[in-house]
């Protein structure tokens, strides 16, 4: 009869067989997710992801929308609602498929609540807008995270005038580097949500201007605050 102890021990290498099978599988699957992304390159594009951090990105994607009327495009964290609503609306841009995500706070968290709804949306290919400021981070970021789950990424990058909210320091790009290794290996099984996502159609911009917002002064839109 085997002691309390050796079926202590049994168990345990019981449980880390199964965690390191288990982690070997999920591996297995981000690899898979790294040579679709690769064949998806030459699909056509399936959405636009807009990182938040300088209006001159929504000025573009502005622009972008009017000619492409037809792509869905998700600003993950970008200005505020009111503020991209009367920019799509001055350059006369389609709103119809131009979705907000407000939930992300840094550029881990633009593809940890990003990824999800371009899952949902089913892209393949995608176009990551941001600026020259922000590599070469947040490609990185986009090419494990989106890449690990088989979506391609094409970099966009925005000319900037004065200096954007993003800032590069090298021990901060390898955290998020580190961090999203270990998400593109989590995410396979766990979907975050975000509960502040909005259709830019469906923003109230006269709520907006009775309660007041900002502008950066480079969207030349005045300012309603009271």
């Amino acid at each position: 009869m085997s002691s309390p102890t050796s079926s202590t021990r049994r168990r345990k290498r019981w449980f880390i067989a199964i965690g390191v099978g288990l982690f070997l599988a999920l591996l297995l699957v981000v690899g898979k997710g790294f040579v679709l992304a690769y064949q998806h390159a030459k699909l056509p594009l399936d959405a636009v992801f807009v990182l938040g951090g300088s209006i001159k990105r929504e000025l573009y994607i502005s622009k972008y929308a009017r000619s492409h009327p037809d792509i869905p495009i998700l600003i993950s964290s970008g200005s505020q609602p009111p503020c991209i609503y009367l920019i799509f609306q001055r350059d006369n841009a389609p709103m119809d498929n131009v979705w907000l995500e407000n939930c992300a706070r840094s550029t881990f968290d633009n593809f940890y609540y990003g990824l999800p709804i371009l899952e949902r949306w089913g892209v393949r290919r995608v176009k990551l807008v941001t600026s020259a400021s922000h590599l070469p981070r947040s490609l990185w970021l986009a090419q494990i995270v989106l890449g690990a789950h088989g979506i391609w990424v094409e970099p966009e990058i925005v000319p900037e005038v004065g200096v954007p909210g993003n800032n590069e320091f090298f021990i901060k790009t390898i955290l998020d580097v580190m961090r999203s290794l270990l998400w593109a290996v989590i995410s396979q099984i766990y979907t975050p949500a975000c509960q502040q996502e909005t259709h830019l159609a469906d923003v109230d911009i006269e709520a907006w201007k009775t309660s007041g917002f900002r502008c950066e002064h480079q969207a030349q839109i005045k300012d309603d605050s009271n």
